[in-house]
């Protein structure tokens, strides 16, 4: 078979099967300048990439959340962890004057005003795991769309709720 029947069948393209030939992947022979492909050979091939197991879903544990620098509450049935950091997990850096004022932020490596930087620290009043049903809250005030304006005048808006709890789960997977 030649490379793009054998890249429609194996869902690739055509510099892909060629490479595959060139370092002996596919059984694969040179004939008047074109590659013929062994068909078994692709075949195996194949079934390598459908072999692969789908990644284990990840659960994020009270262990995890603690980990991370949680802190535990329990109080009337309700068991809590609260995460102070949720800035660090969203990607805002935010340096602070002794009085506590902030000095200089950057947000996902973009240096953005302090002014603004403070309302994102305000947009999220708190963040945490609750540990009888598993799940992150958050109690924010518009913190689902944050719109953004870099020092360099580009503007974005951000998820910062959806952005910090990826945050704490991405921490909470390398652990």
């Amino acid at each position: 078979m030649n490379t793009s029947t054998a890249a429609t069948e194996a869902h690739v393209t055509v510099a892909t099967i060629r490479t595959w030939a060139r370092r002996g992947v596919i059984a694969a022979t040179k004939t008047a300048g074109k590659w013929v492909i062994d068909a078994t050979s692709l075949a195996r091939r194949i079934a390598i990439g459908t072999r692969r197991k789908p990644a284990k879903p990840f659960a994020l544990t009270a262990e995890h959340c603690t980990q991370l620098g949680g802190r535990r509450w329990q109080k009337n049935g309700m068991d809590r962890i609260y995460i102070n950091d949720w800035a660090a997990f969203a990607g805002l850096d935010v340096s602070r004057y002794g009085t506590g004022s902030v000095c200089g932020a950057t947000f996902a490596g973009h240096d953005i005003a302090n002014g603004r930087a403070a309302r994102m620290l305000d947009a999220i009043e708190k963040v945490w795991f609750d540990v009888n049903d598993g799940r992150l809250y958050a109690r924010h005030d518009g913190a689902d769309a944050y719109e953004i304006r870099y020092s360099d005048g580009t503007r974005n808006t951000v998820d910062l709720l959806a952005r910090t709890f990826a945050g704490i789960k991405s921490a909470a997977v390398a652990l």
